[in-house]
């Protein structure tokens, strides 16, 4: 009975009462995924529907087939991303609150900020709460969080943190639950980031005012996300373009400017890198502007990769397998493979002058062509393999290219 009751309790503790909060927190107005927000979204994509259909400005007969209808929404990868969205609970018990838990007592709060600037400056007077302040902080905590998530996700587009980031671009159809298709390792990284510059900044802005400022909320969330997400943010994640417009779009990110970010032509690649503002993405080069008319992209990786991504458990083991690929040591034992290769090819051919020195007859040379490979953009310059590894995708990092060829005797 006792080895029942405790099966019971850890069925409940990790995977009951997770599966639950996330399926609760479907009606919860804290998450994007919140049925509220998925309603006024589709509301925004109803309107654009009775706007484009009289104009001949959509081939969709209905509003159904205008939001990609069965093939979007019941595609293998949306059945998988509903699915992960549940496991996405369990995960979150299981794996990135412990870790975040490990990590967290070492990280600097908002509080320890405050008693290094008073230890230095002294104390400041308490500046009275008010709205404009609350405001002001509240708009301020949007900011910077977006800010560092600009630059964390422009960061998992890098060579090795690709493999995780990669789970998220793998979807070939875009539903608002593909919003939840992120690797839990990414979803740790985004936790510690926000808490380190949050506290940061909460820190420095507290200290000016001379004590704690509450952040402006509606219905319990901070005023910005609430309006942003209300704003057809979940049709960031659809078929349905929805463009801001060249202006708005170098300060605001579009439904339209995101799905460029998951298309898989090359001249989208690293671009509009921004969750909320597109202001960064201008400021560092990586801004993609969209108009009214649709562009004709394609969601997904490289064809090869698309069979890598098609249960829960792929979605969670690949990219620990892409990354044990790519660490330093394989690519030290390819080199060390590599320069014995050429090693014993020249003793066969010092052996070779030699008995033709000695008047023997020379024994037939063996020739092996050896291609290198560079990773143009890394500090691999140049990267020897027995055989070649074809990338046909950029964002797998740097394509491979032929750099030389040699003929070794």
């Amino acid at each position: 009975m006792d080895v029942l009751a405790l099966f019971h309790d850890g069925l409940i503790k990790w995977v009951i009462q997770p599966v639950t909060d996330q399926f609760l927190g479907m009606f919860d107005l804290n998450g994007r995924f919140s049925v509220v927000f998925l309603f006024t979204s589709y509301c925004v994509a109803y309107g654009l529907f009775r706007y484009r259909k009289p104009r001949g400005l959509t081939d969709a007969d209905s509003f159904w087939q205008f939001i990609g209808g069965s093939g979007v929404y019941f595609h293998r990868s949306a059945l998988l991303d509903y699915r992960y969205y549940f496991v996405r609970g369990i995960l979150k018990v299981a794996l990135v609150l412990p870790i975040v838990g490990l990590v967290d007592p070492h990280v600097l709060r908002s509080g320890d900020y405050i008693s290094f600037f008073t230890h230095l400056w002294g104390a400041r007077a308490q500046v009275a709460q008010n709205l404009p302040l609350c405001l002001l902080y509240g708009l301020g905590v949007f900011v910077v969080q977006d800010f560092i998530h600009y630059w964390a996700h422009r960061a998992f587009h890098s060579r090795y943190l690709w493999a995780f980031h990669k789970v998220h671009h793998s979807a070939p159809v875009l539903v608002p639950a593909t919003a939840s298709r992120v690797h839990f390792v990414e979803k740790i990284v985004e936790k510690l980031t926000d808490t380190l510059c949050v506290g940061v900044y909460a820190g420095v802005f507290w200290y000016a005012c001379g004590g704690k400022i509450s952040p402006y909320t509606l219905f319990g969330v901070t005023y910005v996300v609430l309006i942003l997400n209300a704003l057809a943010a979940n049709l960031r994640h659809s078929h349905v373009w929805l463009s801001f417009g060249p202006v708005v779009e170098h300060v605001l990110n579009s439904p339209a400017q995101h799905q460029i970010h998951h298309s898989d032509a090359p001249r989208h690649y690293n671009r509009n890198f921004g969750i909320n503002l597109s202001l960064w993405d201008w400021m560092f080069g990586t801004l993609y502007l969209t108009h009214s008319k649709p562009e004709l992209i394609r969601f997904g990786i490289a064809e090869q990769d698309h069979d890598r991504y098609l249960t829960v458990y792929s979605l969670i083991v690949t990219p620990f397998l892409d990354i044990a690929r790519q660490i330093p040591v394989r690519r030290a034992m390819d080199l060390l493979s590599s320069l014995s290769t050429l090693k014993g090819a020249s003793d066969s051919g010092a052996e070779v002058d030699r008995s033709e020195a000695r008047g023997a007859a020379p024994r037939p040379k063996r020739c092996r062509v050896v291609r290198l490979y560079w990773l143009p953009g890394t500090r691999q310059d140049v990267v020897p393999f027995a055989r070649p590894r074809l990338v046909n995708h950029s964002r797998d990092g740097p394509s491979l290219q032929t750099r030389r060829f040699f003929l070794v005797h």
